[in-house]
């Protein structure tokens, strides 16, 4: 909901803005910077997390964030409104590490895994509604969809009646627990940077699947681009259930089969002069980013005991996050770099995710690829 709703009408909020200094890398910034706080402040929100209770600061959180995120919906000052996406971001920081921590602690096991692919497959498809919804509201102008941002009290409603906060003596008792030690920091690093890597390649599309239809095809209806960013998060929801059916796969192919499906999209992408085979490529493309997500999360999740899980959530956060701003401004640059052609942009993204497809596989030949071996390693 943080971006995939405001996607419609990104082109909007460009012409809304054009007259500020800097407004093709401030508006897009614009709809990205929460994550950029994600990225800052989610070890800090695992910090939070794991000392003042994973439940209760998600409750307040979904609250400070339904009203600074509707906020936009009286305010004019580009300034101003990047400020609240300020506060948006620093909440999602709190969101996504406690909801991610509490199936941690409320599940483990397969059951765990199986939640959290759940977990990437509802948001998908919770997407494709967000979509169509922004692209609906996006007709009476570019502030309606931040009404969206409302819908989060509906959470806090839930999580009233029917979650709990959870107890280290019960979730212990169900698990094996490792000797109590400072958290490694350094030892994460790697985590951090494949979720950064991957974080750039999933968003990236998400993102710039607007400006592809208007730039290359012409379409800039909001409830038309409503439309195929729905496509891609349905595709995204069905790129989990396709994880689910490679779960007994190790993980080196798992994730050498979403960057080659990202990678070999974001290629054809550049050669699909007709919106349906856009399309195809479009659907591909996400197909490999619903692989790729619960398979870096459950990697990420792997083994970590409840003291640390706050924290050693927020750090496969931050790198995730992180990639979506990343992503807006790497688009950009490339998109300079190649003369203004943003398909030629995502042509050289395609280029690296495949090599990092190679780079896996070579990884599992040579057997070094053990998630439950080098995470163990990492983390005790």
């Amino acid at each position: 909901m943080g971006l995939i709703v405001l996607v419609p009408v990104l082109p909007q909020m460009m012409v809304e803005f054009r007259e500020v200094a800097g407004f093709e890398y401030l508006v897009p910034l614009m709809l990205t910077l929460p994550a950029l706080c994600v990225a800052v402040l989610s070890p800090f929100a695992g910090l939070v997390v794991d000392k003042l209770g994973r439940r209760r600061t998600l409750i307040w959180a979904l609250i400070v964030y339904a009203i600074f995120g509707m906020a936009p919906m009286i305010l004019s000052d580009l300034k101003i409104i990047i400020a609240t996406r300020v506060v948006v971001g620093a909440m999602e920081a709190v969101i996504v590490t406690a909801s991610t921590t509490l199936i941690g602690d409320y599940f483990d096991g397969k059951t765990r895994e199986k939640w959290l692919a759940n977990q990437t497959a509802f948001a998908s498809l919770s997407s494709v509604v967000l979509s169509l919804l922004g692209g609906l509201l996006g007709n009476f102008g570019w502030r309606a969809p931040f009404a969206a941002y409302g819908v989060s009290l509906l959470y806090v409603v839930g999580l009233l009646l029917w979650t709990w906060e959870p107890q280290k003596s019960a979730v212990l008792g169900r698990t094996s627990a490792c000797p109590a030690k400072a958290f490694p920091w350094i030892a994460s690093l790697p985590v951090a940077l494949i979720a950064i890597f991957g974080g750039i390649m999933f968003f990236t599309m998400q993102i710039q699947v607007s400006n592809v239809l208007a730039d290359s095809y012409g379409i800039r209806s909001a409830s038309d681009l409503g439309l195929f960013a729905a496509i891609a998060g349905f595709s995204v929801a069905l790129g989990t259930v396709i994880y689910r059916l490679l779960g007994r796969l190790r993980f080196a192919i798992q994730i050498a089969i979403a960057f080659g499906l990202l990678g070999i999209s974001y290629v054809m992408i550049n050669h699909a002069p007709q919106t349906h085979e856009f399309t195809f490529w479009l659907i591909a493309n996400q197909l490999g980013a619903g692989i790729l997500l619960p398979a870096l999360v459950v990697f990420a999740m792997a083994q970590l005991p409840f003291e640390r899980r706050g924290r050693g959530t927020g750090i496969f956060m931050m790198g995730w996050w992180l990639g979506q701003p990343l992503s807006t401004q790497i688009a950009a640059v490339l998109k300079g770099w190649q003369g203004g052609n943003l398909t030629l942009a995502l042509q050289t993204l395609g280029i690296v995710c495949l090599v990092a497809s190679f780079v896996a596989l070579l990884s599992m030949l040579r057997g070094r690829i053990n998630p439950a071996v080098s995470l163990d390693r990492s983390l005790h």
